[in-house]
């Protein structure tokens, strides 16, 4: 099976996907972090198009950094200044040719995730 990397975004605080979210991609080779490419969610709260496709993948160490402050801005949800959350970073290794799923489960005070299907 080719490697490939996806998204799935969800708000936990209002109980609806995350859509609009700006999603920046890095990979990551010791300190140097270089920016692959910036995609943002759609309604289902899901990329269009795989992170990081087929054609692209390759194993390694690797960051997605969801702007979920200017999200909930967009949403009017209100929090605090300086915000508790305001760029999430996942920094996380793909260590074989296969489909990697990466969640976030979002609210202004917390966030979750794991290696989905």
């Amino acid at each position: 099976m080719a490697g490939y990397l996806t998204t799935h975004v969800l708000d936990t605080a209002r109980g609806c996907p995350g859509e609009g979210i700006r999603i920046d991609l890095y990979e990551v080779s010791g300190e140097t972090r270089t920016h692959l490419r910036s995609l943002v969610t759609n309604d289902d709260g899901r990329t269009d198009t795989p992170i990081l496709p087929t054609g692209e993948f390759r194993t390694g160490t690797y960051e997605l950094v969801f702007h979920i402050g200017a999200y909930f801005d967009a949403a009017g949800i209100k929090t605090p200044e300086p915000r508790f959350l305001d760029e999430v970073p996942l920094r996380f290794g793909m260590s074989e040719e296969a489909h990697y799923h990466v969640p976030l489960l979002v609210s202004p005070f917390s966030y979750s995730t794991y290696r989905g299907s």
